[in-house]
C-alpha cells in the first residue's frame, strides 16, 4: 500500500487521498480571458514522464488541500508541502534524486 504523508495528519494509507490535478495552474484574469485562455486552463495539462507538482485533498483526514511532488513512472511521493506554498524546483529534486539513485 502506497503511504502519503500529508502535512497536518502525517503519512496515511493512500485510501484517505484524493488527487485533485495538476498544481499552481494559473487563472486567466476574467476581463481578459479569451475562450482559448479559458479551455487551455480548464484542460490542457502537462503531462511529464518524471515529476510533476499535484493537489491533492486529505478526504478521509482532516480534509484539507495539500500539495505533493510525485514521480509518475514510480508514483513515489517526493515531498508534500502546504496549498499556497510556492512551487519548488522540480528540475532541482529531479537532480537531487539521480544523485541519490547514482550513490545507491
Amino acid at each position: 500500500m502506497l503511504l502519503i504523508t500529508c502535512p497536518v495528519c502525517g503519512p496515511r494509507p493512500e485510501i484517505e487521498f484524493r488527487n485533485m490535478g495538476e498544481a499552481h495552474v494559473a487563472r486567466p484574469a476574467p476581463d481578459a480571458a479569451t475562450d482559448q485562455d479559458m479551455a487551455a486552463f480548464l484542460y490542457l495539462r502537462s503531462n511529464p514522464k518524471g515529476l510533476i507538482a499535484e493537489r491533492w485533498r486529505h478526504v478521509h483526514g482532516c480534509a484539507r488541500f495539500f500539495n505533493a511532488v510525485r514521480h509518475t513512472v514510480t508514483d513515489k511521493f517526493v515531498t508534500t508541502y502546504p496549498a499556497g506554498s510556492p512551487a519548488p524546483d522540480l528540475a532541482a529534486l529531479a537532480a537531487e534524486l539521480a544523485e541519490r539513485e547514482a550513490a545507491r
